[in-house]
């Protein structure tokens, strides 16, 4: 067993990046799984959109709701304990004037969450700093958005080319300046996402950005080998699906065979 840590607070991330402790964060969805993770090591949770695709089979993330991120966020805090969780603010959900994205991020926070995670930074200044004066702590996402997955042509890779680079570079200074506590960094080389998070007080936070950021996060479903996502960032720590199947499959075997269930598995008169 591990020796539980207090869990983290708001402060405790700009603190982790200048101790050069690395951040843990990973994805969910459920009060189950919430519950393992809040008995385990791992740092900081996020409600992610990603919900849309992982729980309800859409193609991307755009059909994500604040209804659904919301009522996926109660179910996780109410397995999860006090761990630092962060909600997802849906496809849209912040452009459209602050008083709906006040109510919007509201909603996450009423739900369970100590924190919400907006994409981009382009147009978003004033509403991530109106969040941040309204007693809302905000993550910032930059790099490979899965909401923009329209506008970006698809998953690639984002900054390879210099011009894309520096839009990056300057777009993380501009979410540290709206008052972001840390920032997510998608799919960006290695080199390219080292620079930016040394270039931050606010910890940088990668998936698919290399080893010189200040913490990671993956999709829960793929580090437990669940989905048939295959990419180079993912490091799978079990083969849950041959697991799973395994145990589906040996149970319908019992049943056919009789040995399921067995008389200490039934009640006698």
């Amino acid at each position: 067993m591990h020796t539980h840590q207090s869990p983290m607070t708001i402060l405790d991330f700009p603190k982790r990046k200048a101790l050069k402790q690395k951040i843990s964060m990973i994805t969910c969805y459920d009060a189950t799984f919430a519950s393992l993770i809040g008995d385990s090591c791992i740092d900081c949770v996020l409600v992610g959109d990603s919900c849309a695709m992982v729980i309800y089979g859409e193609k991307t993330t755009i059909p994500a709701t604040v209804e659904m991120i919301a009522r996926h966020t109660e179910g996780v805090r109410k397995g999860l304990g006090n761990t630092f969780l962060v909600s997802d603010m849906p496809f849209l959900s912040f452009r459209k004037g602050l008083g709906e994205a006040t109510d919007a991020a509201g909603a996450l926070l009423r739900a369970g969450a100590n924190a919400v995670k907006i994409e981009g930074i382009t147009g978003n200044e004033e509403i991530i700093h109106h969040l941040v004066n309204s007693g809302i702590p905000v993550m910032g996402h930059l790099g490979l958005t899965p909401q923009f997955y329209h506008t970006l042509g698809g998953y690639r890779v984002q900054g390879r080319e210099k011009s894309a680079a520096e839009r990056l570079k300057t777009q993380a200074a501009k979410m540290q300046e709206a008052g972001c506590f840390s920032l997510v960094l998608e799919c960006v080389p290695e080199a390219l996402a080292g620079e930016i998070s040394r270039s931050l007080d606010i910890p940088v936070i990668g998936i698919g950005a290399g080893r010189e950021v200040d913490g990671q996060v993956l999709v829960l479903y793929d580090l437990l080998g669940l989905t048939s996502f295959k990419s180079t960032f993912v490091r799978k720590y079990m083969d849950g699906n041959t697991l799973v199947q395994g145990a589906l499959d040996r149970w319908c075997a019992d049943i056919e065979s009789g040995s399921f269930p067995s008389e200490s598995e039934v009640f006698s008169s």
